[in-house]
């Protein structure tokens, strides 16, 4: 059985797939806006397909969104081993790591409202969860 918190986290991103569909360009128009150096980046690590670099970033984040609460240990991994191989073997600084989480988060909660004070902390809940990951990696 799903953590309620998880239900309520994936309320809010059906909300926002009803009215304004796939998230991923216009989360990767956030991401780039504020890293347009990162568009590189990406092109470099994938010559032959970038954008689907791009989308499959967007997707691991909505994975790691849709799963914090009911698998914490598994997410912990992940950026435990992610975001040191991401800094030292692919040069993506920890700060663009961070930056995607945001953007994607950014993009869902600005456009759609939460429907209940407990949808709201969630979602804090998760992104101080997410970013903290990153940021207790920073330096591994």
């Amino acid at each position: 059985m799903a953590d309620p918190r998880t239900v309520l986290i994936e309320a809010r991103l059906e909300r926002y797939a009803e009215q304004f569909g796939d998230p991923a360009s216009a989360v990767l128009a956030r991401f780039f806006g504020r890293y347009p150096d990162a568009k590189a980046s990406f092109a470099h690590h994938a010559p032959h397909d970038p954008e689907k670099l791009e989308t499959e970033m967007v997707g691991n984040t909505l994975y790691y969104l849709m799963t914090w609460f009911d698998s914490p240990v598994e997410a912990r991994i992940y950026f435990d081993t992610s975001v040191p191989q991401h800094r030292v073997a692919l040069g993506v600084p920890p700060d663009w790591y961070r930056a995607f989480i945001e953007a994607t988060l950014d993009e869902i909660e600005e456009a759609v409202q939460p429907a209940s004070a407990e949808e709201s902390a969630a979602w804090a809940e998760v992104r101080d969860a997410l970013v903290g990951l990153v940021e207790r990696n920073r330096f591994v």
